[in-house]
């Protein structure tokens, strides 16, 4: 079986697709070859069409083989296996990263210019390629789109080798292929019409389905609004005239394979989302944050509430004290939300969600505008601390003297700008009449201070 180019390919391809009776599908394209088969199956089921866009992150010395892969909105995936192996310090990582990032945000531009992405939360999500040879491009995408919020991720390619189908079937809901012969070779040899695909006839592709499909032009209006996703229970919003941001809701990302349940809150025009990060023992529930929270949202501000580990990991304590998984989970939980909601965001750590919250805003590509530790253990973070950017505010109770004193070491390693707030007579917890108000205004007012337009222009 042989296709006569990759817009035939894409025709035959919709029409298996289509056959699965997909409800509110969104398709995305990988870059440049996907994109005319794509195309054809976003034109056939009147879909949207994106592209999704991820690069290999390659050891120094053997690039060729991959320690993981990114994609926009700050998503990283990252083999432990491969890292281990090869002995990469962050340093090696980050310097990869950067590469890899700089020639990713470039082709996005080039594709999309000031088009905000197509939001995917609580949607099924067609990632098609115009073939498959390793896997390993198609299960990055799969990936980033799941933690980007897709609800279902379905992979379609004309042609894949029966081996990467199988291993694909783990990363994608389900896997549609043409055909998988035995003895694969190439993609190309399938085809026999392969010429390169260019950046603009991909730029032409997209703003064709762009101006064609009422679907696509109500998701960029959603983009620019800042798209709520769905609720629990709910459905995807279709009023792209209504204000979006103004909304409370409880939500759930996928993040790593897991589902993280949460509760957002957007005031109307808030000025940027505070997410929270739980201390070991507590969860989005917690009395104290939620408290906060409040306090925050009655200021104007957004606030994510979410649950860093799932009800089963929770069971194994060292998952609790395990600060690079939090961290981890921060900055997908910020890539999504970044995904989703163009907003500037701040983290507000407590006890070892503070360590995480601070490893997490020292990460190379971090964006964090501020963040608030109460009764933290910064010291977790250990080396990271140096690296933190962000204007960090530490809070402790007077009475919680072991906390203070590991509170003012840890700010003694901080080059960035950092205050350490005392709060008279309180303990770790701030259970003391009015303690916890007090701790809850110091947040709003550092906060405020640094998602402010003057703030921003500062660089801060």
């Amino acid at each position: 079986m042989r296709f006569a180019d990759r817009t035939t390919a894409g025709i035959q391809l919709a029409a298996e697709v289509a056959r699965l009776q997909l409800d509110d599908p969104v398709v995305l394209g990988l870059p440049r070859g996907g994109i005319p088969v794509a195309h054809q199956v976003a034109r056939v089921l009147d879909a949207p069409l994106d592209v999704i866009a991820v690069r290999k992150l390659g050891v120094p010395s053997r690039p060729e083989l991959g320690f993981g892969a990114i994609g926009e909105g700050g998503v990283r995936i990252l083999n432990d296996d491969v890292v281990r192996a090869a002995r990469l310090g962050p340093r090696e990582r980050a310097a990869v990263e950067l590469t890899e990032r700089t020639a990713l945000d470039g082709r996005l531009r080039a594709y999309r210019a000031e088009r905000p992405p197509t939001a995917l939360t609580g949607r099924t999500v067609v990632i098609v390629d115009d073939g498959i040879a390793t896997g390993s491009t198609a299960s990055a995408a799969c990936q980033v789109a799941r933690v980007r919020g897709a609800a279902r991720v379905v992979l379609a390619v004309p042609v894949a080798p029966p081996g990467a189908v199988a291993e694909l079937s783990g990363e994608a809901d389900e896997v549609v292929c043409l055909y998988s012969p035995d003895y694969f070779g190439s993609v190309g040899q399938w085809y026999t019409d392969f010429a390169q695909t260019s950046d603009a006839e991909v730029v032409e592709l997209l703003n064709d389905r762009l101006v064609s499909s009422g679907g696509a032009t109500k998701i960029a209006t959603e983009g620019t609004e800042g798209t709520e996703g769905t609720e629990a229970g709910g459905s995807h919003a279709a009023d792209p005239s209504s204000d979006l941001r103004a909304v409370e809701r409880d939500i759930e990302m996928t993040i790593d394979g897991r589902g993280l349940p949460g509760h957002l809150t957007l005031p109307d025009g808030a000025p940027g989302v505070v997410v929270f990060a739980h201390g070991s023992g507590s969860s989005r529930h917690s009395p104290r944050n939620r408290s906060v929270a409040e306090r925050l949202n009655r200021a104007g501000l957004g606030t994510l509430l979410f649950d860093l580990l799932t009800p089963e990991e929770e069971r194994d304590r060292t998952n609790v004290f395990d600060i690079p998984l939090l961290a981890r989970r921060l900055t997908l939980v910020t890539a999504w939300l970044g995904a989703e909601h163009a907003l500037p965001v701040c983290y507000f750590g407590a006890s070892t969600g503070a360590a995480a919250a601070l490893l997490s805003a020292a990460e190379p590509h971090a964006d964090i505008k501020a963040v608030v530790c109460r009764g933290g253990r910064p010291d977790l973070a250990a080396e990271a601390l140096a690296d933190v950017r962000a204007p960090t505010l530490l809070i402790v109770g007077g009475a919680d003297t072991q906390v203070l004193d590991l509170n003012r070491r840890a700010a003694e390693r901080m080059h960035c700008e950092h205050r350490l707030d005392v709060v008279p007579g309180a303990t770790h917890l701030f259970e003391e009449p009015g303690a916890l108000e007090t701790v809850a205004d110091l947040a709003r007012d550092w906060l405020t201070e640094h998602l402010s337009p003057s703030a921003q222009r500062a660089g801060h």
